[in-house]
């Protein structure tokens, strides 16, 4: 069992929503076809084409930058802190007296980026746990990951 508190911030946020979106299909296919029209615009001189592709790869990074501040803003989940206990069960979380428990069966996957671990409880919703905030904690919350899921749901770097 490990237990930690969790302070999500608006770069927590951004950097959730950057790997959930360039890891889609969709962010995926927008950056090659910006890439592609950077590329190929500078190899025929047509610069509006390059200038289209630049503005392409800029958009979704830039519109996921004050997605996640206003988000910070608007879900008052975020103004306190949560309590997250990993334990036999699964995921228990709670926040100003309220407590939700996910099963470990119920989790879609884990994942991390340089910054965070994901550990998403469906498609689209996730636990972010910064790694600023498990410290000490980051083996042990890995440990307990890799132990309570199957292999293939967890993509976790070290």
């Amino acid at each position: 069992m490990v237990e930690f508190d969790v302070r999500i911030k608006a770069g927590d946020l951004y950097d959730y929503m950057l790997r959930h979106t360039y890891n889609s299909f969709a962010g995926l296919l927008g950056s090659l076809v910006g890439a592609l029209m950077v590329v190929g615009g500078l190899y025929t001189g047509t610069w509006l084409m390059a200038g289209a592709g630049a503005i392409l790869l800029l958009y979704l990074p830039w519109t996921l930058f004050l997605k996640s501040r206003q988000q910070m803003l608007a879900n008052p989940a975020f103004k306190e802190p949560l309590h997250y206990v990993l334990d036999e069960e699964g995921v228990h979380v709670s926040q100003n007296g309220t407590e939700e428990m996910r099963k470990w069966e119920d989790v879609v996957k884990a994942v991390s980026t340089g910054r965070s671990l994901i550990l998403y409880t469906s498609r689209v919703n996730a636990c972010i746990f910064p790694r600023r905030c498990l410290q000490d904690n980051t083996a042990k919350v890995i440990q307990i990951l890799c132990t309570h899921l199957p292999a293939r749901k967890v993509k976790i770097r070290q």
